[in-house]
Parts: C-alpha cells; structure tokens; sequence
C-alpha cells in the first residue's frame, strides 16, 4: 500500500486485534452479514459490530445494504485487498480458533445452499421450458469464452447476474468480479453457487442494472446475459453499462434473436421478444461502443416454435487509436457494418 506512515500504523492497529483478524480472514472467504459474522464469532452484534466500524474506517473492508440486510466485504482497492489477503494468508489453517471459525462459515454457507435448493425447486419448470426452447447454455459459454480470451485482466461485472453462473466461468481471468441483480432470491442462489465453487474473488450485490451501484470507469469487462429482454428501456441499460467501462474495456451481450413467441411476453415477463443486429449496432454506437462480434446460435431440430440464442461483443472506442491491432478490429467493424 502506498500510504504515509501514520495511515499505515493507523491501518495495522485496526487489523492488529484477534476478532478483527479473524473477521478479514472469514471476509477474505465472500460476503458476510452482522448475523452472520456474530454466529461465526460467537459475539455480541455490538461488538462484531463495532469491529467492523474499525474496519470501516480504515479502510479495509466495505459494506454495503441489500434491504434490510448490511453485507460487508473486504475493500474494493486493490492495495487494501492484497494488504488483508497478505495478513491472512499466514494464519489460515494454521490457528485452531480461525479453523472452528471456518467449520461454522461451512454451516452458514450450507444454510445458503439450502434456501437456493428451495427456491430453484419452485421455479425449475418455469425455466427448464425455456431452456428447451434454444440451444444448451454450455455451448453458448464456450463461445463466450473463446470471445474474450484467456488473457487475465483486472475487473468483471455480470449485470442481471441471476445465478452467478458467469461470474463463475470466467472467474479464472478476472481478479476482481462484481454480479449485479434486483432479486434477493436470486442472489441468495448466486452467492450459494460461487460459495459452492470456492470462489472467493467475486462478490454479489443487490442493485438496478439502470444504476448499478459500482463505480464509474472500472471494468475490464462487463456482461449482460439473457437480461435485455426483460427491460422496457434496453438502449438506457447498454448506454449506462457502457460508462461502467475502462477505456478500450469490453461488453458482451447474450440475448435472443428476433421471434414471435409471444407466451413469452404473456407468461414469462418477456418485455421484448428479441434484437436483431442491426439494433443492437445502434444501440453500442449511441453508448460509444463499436461492435467487434455477432455470433448465432440457432435452435436444434426443425421446430419453429424455437428460440435464436445472440452473442454480441462491443469494446469501448477510447484509446482504440493507439492501439496497434486498431486497422484489424476497424475491418472486422465495417464487416459487421454490412449486417442487414
């Protein structure tokens, strides 16, 4: 961290304390409630509480409101993150008192699992009909993730991020993931399933995709998967996605083509009933973004009554000049121009 001197002792005295130790260590391992931090800890509310203002205010943990619900995390920084996974990194496994503190997070993550188990139950055919409408959401991952690469990079956000299925997948490149949705059911299931997988460098939040409550500038790369199609104001959701982006950072929508299934609309809240490329241009251009990939996925077997899967890529047009690959990426953008 480069900090002056007295922010630095200021830092290690708010770290420098047993509870609170123990608290960035459990931190270190996802998202935590007061509730859930004073079972773990076996303390009063007041005093996990008055841990965590410490932590506040030093700057190395954050919070944030999900309704009623306060969710803290460690900071978003990158020298506060890397400073706190330092400290404990020498403690994991190695102290009896962290040990029990991780076998009672194992029994608050299982209670996690088993309300997400209770609310796919409910809505599994709901889904599952959908599902069967396109083609199997494996191959459009696969897609999606020889799109952007195996290069790591910094940042991810997953808008709409329901089950936090691409937080997962991609979860190897970033260093830093971010999901994004209104429902509390479908975040208790998406923090259930990166808990699952043991991802630890992505967190959930509760937020409007029309004003995302994440900064400005920050993301190497954001996704929007099967959500547009829910909204009444799409462009309004890739223009404010768009100013979530670095300079020459990247978008990627999935998304269905356009079709005429209207149960969709009548029984599954489907506003719009698909997007074709050309709108999709439209759109990435108002946002700034230039439209580098449109890739489709049509439906198995010869059924009308099937649903286009859409892949689509934008990159933020910033800096593009500089870049020496920039004549290569402007001639796949006038190909994709030519799309009717």
């Amino acid at each position: 961290m480069h900090v002056s001197l007295d922010t630095m002792v200021d830092t290690l005295k708010a770290a420098a304390e047993s509870s609170r130790l123990r608290i960035l260590a459990l931190l270190s391992r996802g998202d935590l409630t007061v509730s859930d931090l004073t079972e773990i800890l076996g303390q009063s509310q007041p005093r996990v509480s008055r841990h965590l203002k410490l932590l506040l205010e030093a700057g190395l943990i954050g919070r944030y409101q999900e309704g009623s619900w306060a969710f803290f995390r460690l900071s978003d920084a990158d020298s506060a993150r890397d400073f706190v996974m330092g400290l404990v990194s020498g403690i994991r496994g190695a102290d009896p008192q962290v040990e029990r503190d991780l076998e009672r997070l194992a029994s608050v993550k299982r209670k996690r699992q088993d309300r997400a188990t209770e609310y796919f139950s409910v809505n599994a055919a709901s889904w599952d009909h959908i599902r069967s409408l396109h083609v199997p959401d494996r191959a459009v991952e696969a897609a999606m993730l020889k799109l952007v690469g195996k290069r790591p990079f910094q940042s991810m956000l997953d808008l709409g991020t329901g089950t936090g299925r691409l937080l997962e997948i991609f979860s190897p490149l970033y260093r830093r993931g971010v999901g994004i949705d209104m429902s509390r059911e479908m975040l208790t299931v998406a923090r259930a399933n990166l808990d699952k997988a043991g991802i630890s460098n992505a967190q959930v939040r509760q937020g409007d995709i029309f004003a995302p409550p994440v900064e400005r500038d920050a993301f190497d790369l954001v996704t929007i998967h099967q959500v547009l199609h829910y909204l009444d104001d799409p462009a309004r959701a890739i223009h404010e996605a768009a100013r979530l982006l670095r300079p020459a950072g990247r978008l990627v929508i999935v998304d269905f083509a356009p079709h005429a299934l209207e149960f969709l609309r009548d029984e599954h809240a489907h506003m719009r009933l698909g997007f074709s490329d050309r709108q999709i241009k439209e759109w990435f251009s108002e946002a700034g973004l230039d439209l580098e990939d449109a890739q489709e996925f049509e439906p198995r077997g010869g059924n009308e009554a099937k649903l286009t899967v859409k892949l689509w890529l934008g990159r933020d047009r910033r800096l593009l000049i500089a870049d020496p690959s920039n004549e290569s990426r402007q001639a796949k953008v006038s190909s994709i121009g030519e799309i009717a």
